[in-house]
């Protein structure tokens, strides 16, 4: 909380451990002399003027400390309740935390609100600091009921600090070294709790996830790679490993790791900046999650329930739509179900139907598409995330559990479809590079009697005229053959099943490279998102036909009734050259 007393135990710290640059101490002391001001130990740490003028921190500020044992990074928060941005900020990459409470006021609301983020956030290893000591005589009593009160709290979120120090700031007591003032207490003191705390091991040894940061392709030069980049979380992958690229499922071999002006490494681990080639090309975008074959995947689904802080100016309600961010994925979210809104400084429910400045809820999200994600416990950088609003990052949270969504099933069969594919001697990029074309569904879709059939039919022939390698698959043609059983006996009602066994003859024509143009009568997004589970959202293109919208689809072209077919396909081609589907003529 603020004026609880963290810069000064720090800059207490320093000094008495003789880290402070040479001169340092004597410079505050002349300052404050000569601006008749009382020398603190906390302006060591509070550089920014208005932080000294003020005597409250603001910034974030980061303490190098060396101990006889480790060095150290000191980030030093602030306590303000209107800094708890910058708290969160400072406290997201902590691996330890010492929690400063003024003996004197007690446990405050902010007292209470940092150990629940420090709980959101994942740390663990946790000293409790009772500071102000002198303030109170140095009483025991006092010491113990502050402990018990603050105890009680850190029990409910299930947190077990390793240790209650009571301390003086100011005077130094049971900073780096034990005094008789308090000579009832015999624990550590802060620097020996400091150097009690365990360094987090590198997680090499958790499952392999790097967030696909880009794909870089060069081609001025002749050089015709295509290199997979990003930072490794956790894990380690060597080259001739089988990755795994989630949401989709798509599988490929790591042909060799790439490096600038670097000996070539046979292996890389978590931290390391990453890039490599495939044996196999296959389309892999930013924001997919690239894994390793047998080891635990990652959740997969376009929901998922996490807890979530939020600092936003304005409320965070269901009815508005925010940008998730979680690892190099940006996803549109909107919130489904708000389970619980809690007080995080009473950890008390509230009977709210929208999340305020400062509240911490549990809350399930919906996405516009599916992304992959991991239990925080498991691979803590692919199990956060953080809110954006209005350009801003309003608000961030853990991942508690994953909610299957309506494609779950699909999903499921569409990885097992992935890990048994036959592949083909002739790879997709050879199919794209000889036809100048990327594999696409284009879904020509509105009312009856619009004229669907028309526009498909003057595209596939305007295509096929341009030299493209092109197919119309009309949705009768499916229904009367490969879905004659569900058209005509068990199951004459099951969109759901025609639509997948549409999408799967649809991927294996796209996996030899055509374009297929398909018409359907008035699809909906809950239809698209079933051929999306199937194939990848970026190759397919909607074109509504039509003046009337009948459905909730999100097309990228829409053809009014009153349209020439010549004039109709060549918009849609105009499209497909500007979303990167053609690539001449």
């Amino acid at each position: 909380h603020v004026d609880h007393g963290k810069s000064t135990v720090i800059g207490r710290m320093l000094a008495d451990t003789g880290s402070l640059p040479e001169g340092k101490l004597e410079q505050i002391r002349y300052e404050c002399e000569r601006n008749a001001k009382p020398f603190e130990y906390a302006f060591l740490i509070d550089a920014l003027k208005d932080e000294r003028a003020q005597s409250i921190t603001i910034d974030s500020a980061r303490v190098f400390f060396k101990s006889p044992r480790r060095h150290y990074i000191i980030i030093d928060a602030p306590g303000h309740i209107e800094f708890i941005k910058n708290m969160v900020t400072g406290a997201s990459r902590a691996e330890a935390a010492v929690l400063v409470i003024d003996a004197k006021e007690g446990v405050q609301e902010n007292s209470r609100r940092h150990g629940y983020l420090l709980w959101m956030l994942g740390i663990r290893q946790i000293v409790v600091v009772i500071n102000k000591m002198d303030l109170v005589d140095y009483d025991q009593a006092v010491f113990e009921a502050v402990q018990a009160e603050y105890a009680a709290f850190l029990e409910e979120i299930g947190v077990q600090p390793l240790c209650y120090i009571p301390v003086s700031g100011r005077e130094g007591d049971n900073i780096a070294a034990l005094n008789g003032r308090m000579a009832w207490y015999d624990g550590p003191t802060v620097l020996s709790a400091l150097d009690s705390f365990q360094k987090a091991p590198q997680p090499v040894e958790k499952p392999f996830r790097m967030p696909v940061q880009d794909v870089y392709k060069f081609t001025m030069t002749g050089d015709d790679r295509r290199i997979i980049a990003g930072t490794v979380q956790s894990g380690k992958l060597d080259a001739g490993d089988t990755v795994v690229f989630y949401p989709s499922g798509k599988r490929s071999t790591v042909k060799q790791f790439e490096t600038f002006a670097a000996l070539t490494p046979e292996r890389v681990s978590s931290g390391q900046a990453a890039s490599f080639t495939m044996g196999e090309q296959i389309y892999v975008k930013r924001g997919d999650l690239a894994c390793k074959e047998g080891e635990p995947r990652p959740f997969v689904s376009r929901k998922l329930r996490g807890s979530l802080f939020w600092l936003g100016k304005q409320p965070l309600t269901p009815r508005k739509e925010y940008i998730l961010k979680l690892g190099t994925n940006r996803v549109r979210a909107r919130i489904e179900t708000i389970h619980r809104v809690i007080d995080a400084a009473e950890l008390a429910n509230t009977d709210k139907d929208i999340i305020e400045h400062h509240d911490v809820a549990e809350v399930t999200f919906a996405f516009n598409h599916a992304i992959a994600f991991d239990d925080p416990a498991l691979c803590p950088d692919t199990g956060r995330f953080v809110l954006v609003d209005n350009y801003e990052i309003w608000g961030g949270g853990i991942v508690l559990d994953v909610v299957p969504d309506e494609e779950a099933a699909l999903r499921e069969g569409t990885f097992e479809r992935e890990q048994r594919w036959i592949r083909s001697a002739v790879q997709q990029s050879q199919r794209v590079e000889r036809f100048s074309q990327r594999p696409t569904l284009i879904l020509i879709t509105g009312k009856r009697h619009t004229g669907r059939k028309r526009v498909a039919s003057a595209l596939e022939a305007r295509l096929f005229g341009d030299g493209r390698t092109v197919y119309y698959l009309g949705v009768g043609s499916i229904m009367y053959g490969v879905s004659a059983d569900l058209k005509k006996r068990e199951f004459p009602n099951d969109w759901h099943e025609h639509l997948r066994r549409i999408a799967e003859l649809t991927h294996i024509l796209l996996d030899a490279g055509l374009i297929v143009i398909m018409t359907a009568v008035e699809l909906t997004q809950d239809d698209l998102k079933v051929l999306t589970t199937v194939l990848d959202s970026d190759r397919i293109e909607a074109i509504w036909v039509g003046d009337e919208m009948t459905t909730d689809l999100k097309y990228d072209l829409r053809i009014e009734s009153d349209f020439e077919e010549a004039s109709a396909a060549t918009r849609i081609k105009s499209l497909l050259q500007e979303h990167g589907v053609i690539f001449s003529g």
